[in-house]
């Protein structure tokens, strides 16, 4: 249930994420889950919920987030949804997919009352199509986690719309849309390639977000990290988002909580797929996909490449600690911004965190604090040694410029 907000003239993906289930999902009966509300009341206003329906979570010790007792969130009714999408106009669609479409719309920064186009606050409102598998119950955990989670590094979830049938949540806008749209989709609808320096703080501020999930008494599994969900705003700040198949992590001692098997190919830990064991550090493992995405500009899985290198951890993972190798793995567009000692103490945080054994993951705090110390590296990169811009390639007749790396050429033989 990811929220993908790309500009509608965005070419079709032609890698799209495969998500992956132990069982067949239904959606949910609406009429008989009312009782999770302790106010379900149509009119705006603020939402309560109930204590059994949305158990407690300790305050993390962070000072820059909180999380609540219940959601404070402001409950929107149908007709408010459609005043501030112009009734769901088609050119207000920012994206869509399985669960639905996002649409732009516009409300008053106070009141959060639909207001009139180019007025107001701009936000991303989340319409879920009634078929969608899982739709009820991601939507419900959508509010039950988003809604009580506080952090500069999450996506705010600003209220809700439940009438009827009609299943919607309104956000936060984010202007620079997700980080899988820049590191794969460059040159689409004016998105632009990403620096040394941007992919680094984008890393940082999603390892924050994580740590703090995880940094709570009562810790919290995200279970879906992955490039899609990581969000930009206007100032390439990252922040997670889509809170749809969240964990409350283990308690009483446990190591980890046993659920079915939900997730994406390619991101999902080893130990997750192979026994439905979900840890905390399971996270840390998609962490560390979406790391290696942003190191190679490389797709965490990509079935147009080569069998033997359609899985990037698979593929490039071996190569990270050797210095030579790791000079054709990185990503040709930020040749000459970095410093190589960041880029191999990035590619050493990045094999730690894709350890095959959850304990021998770093915790998410852990990997911040080594990313800041990256950060602070004050060397100056060496001169850039490719002058020329990244190849372009088709596939069928939807032709786009895409990346490949240098190691694409290396393995080929044609360098």
């Amino acid at each position: 249930m990811g929220i993908c907000w790309t500009s509608p003239a965005s070419p079709p993906d032609p890698h799209p994420n495969t998500n992956i289930s132990s069982t067949t999902g239904t959606s949910g009966t609406h009429s008989s889950s009312r009782n999770i509300f302790s106010n379900t009341s149509s009119s705006a206003g603020r939402s309560q919920f109930s204590e059994a329906s949305s158990p407690r979570v300790e305050e993390p010790q962070q000072t820059n987030g909180q999380i609540l007792d219940s959601p404070n969130l402001r409950v929107f009714t149908f007709a408010e949804m459609k005043a501030a999408t112009r009734n769901f106009k088609s050119d207000a669609v920012l994206g869509e997919g399985g669960f639905g479409k996002v649409f732009k719309g516009w409300v008053d920064e106070k009141t959060l009352a639909p207001s009139k186009v180019g007025t107001g606050m701009m936000v991303a409102i989340k319409k879920l199509n009634p078929e969608s598998v899982q739709g009820f119950q991601e939507w419900q955990s959508e509010v039950n986690f988003l809604g009580r989670l506080s952090h500069p590094n999450l996506v705010k979830l600003l209220g809700y719309c439940w009438d009827d049938k009609e299943l919607l949540l309104v956000y936060e806008f984010m202007q620079k849309g997700s980080l899988e749209n820049h590191l794969f989709r460059v040159g689409s609808a004016g998105i632009e390639p990403l620096s040394w320096d941007r992919r680094l703080k984008i890393a940082i501020g999603a390892a924050r977000g994580l740590a703090f999930l995880h940094g709570s008494e009562k810790q919290i599994i995200y279970r879906d990290f992955k490039a899609s969900n990581i969000l930009l705003d206007g100032n390439f700040n990252a922040k997670i988002a889509d809170f749809g198949l969240a964990k409350l992590g283990p308690a009483g001692g446990e190591s980890h909580v046993s659920t079915r098997i939900m997730g994406t190919y390619g991101y999902a830990a080893p130990e997750y797929i192979a026994t439905g064991h979900l840890y905390v550090k399971s996270d840390v493992y998609g962490f560390g996909v979406v790391l290696l995405e942003i190191l190679t500009g490389l797709r965490a899985l990509d079935r147009k490449r080569p069998k033997d290198q359609q899985q990037l951890v698979e593929w490039v993972k071996p190569l990270l600690l050797h210095k030579r190798k790791l000079k054709d793995i990185l990503d040709v567009r930020m040749e000459g911004q970095y410093a190589f000692k960041a880029a191999l103490q990035t590619a050493q945080i990045t094999q730690k965190c894709l350890a095959p054994d959850p304990k021998s993951r770093p915790s998410m705090k852990e990997v911040v604090e080594e990313l800041e110390k990256i950060q602070a590296i004050k060397e100056k990169p060496k001169q850039s040694r490719l002058a020329s811009a990244q190849p372009t390639f088709s596939f069928g007749s939807n032709k786009q410029s895409v990346h490949r790396s240098p190691l694409h050429f290396r393995y080929h033989g044609t360098e």
